[in-house]
């Protein structure tokens, strides 16, 4: 990829046994560069979660990449992860970072609301995430757009990430608009989530 490429931001899937899983993974972190692996899970399970980040945390460090956690502010603190990911805008991002500390890395997803990341920066979020960038029927439907990238990037200094429906010709679309890319769906359903991996990004290739 080229040097003014976005950064990858590696999504887990929604559920995963971590043995399993662990192979996939660490071929994926090594297909890319990754800048962050955000833990998501679709379960209320504590003890999944735990199971999970303990897994997680120790591939993910061995190639120096942050772990961080979504929406388990006590989590990220009792397991000494690297931060969290809020889904739910600019709620509860002074509380976190109050509680998580000023080297915590916080994020906020902001669906397509200028205003909902507005807010998150102020409140002291690291980053802000719009999603989802390509059309569909999960949420309210609302898509976050290219205008919205391109009026972010060019006031706002806080980084942002591009999330939600990505496929080659988006992430082509978006690539110039956006700091990071988060990729999850778009490819762990594949038989090789590397390889996956790689198509989704060839975009971003100069060669």
């Amino acid at each position: 990829m080229s040097d003014d490429a976005p950064q990858i931001y590696l999504v887990t899937p929604p559920a995963f046994e971590p043995e399993a899983f662990a192979d996939p993974l660490a071929r994926v972190l090594d297909a890319v560069p990754v800048a962050c692996l955000r833990l998501a899970l679709a379960t209320s399970r504590e003890e999944v979660w735990v199971r999970a980040a303990d897994a997680l945390r120790e591939i993910a460090h061995a190639r120096d990449i942050p772990l961080v956690v979504e929406r388990h502010v006590a989590l990220a603190e009792r397991l000494g992860l690297d931060g969290v990911h809020l889904p739910d805008g600019a709620r509860g991002v002074r509380k976190a970072r109050a509680a998580l500390g000023a080297d915590a890395i916080l994020g906020a997803f902001c669906g397509a609301s200028r205003h909902d990341g507005m807010n998150a920066g102020e409140a002291g979020a690291d980053y802000v995430a719009f999603g989802p960038v390509g059309a569909g029927v999960l949420g309210d439907g609302a898509v976050a757009d290219r205008a919205l990238f391109v009026w972010w990037s060019e006031i706002i200094e806080l980084p942002v990430v591009a999330e939600g429906g990505l496929t080659p010709e988006r992430v082509a679309e978006f690539a110039p608009v956006t700091d990071f890319l988060a990729v999850g769906e778009e490819i762990w359903a594949d038989v090789d989530p590397a390889a996956a991996l790689r198509r989704l990004l060839a975009p971003l290739d100069p060669g």
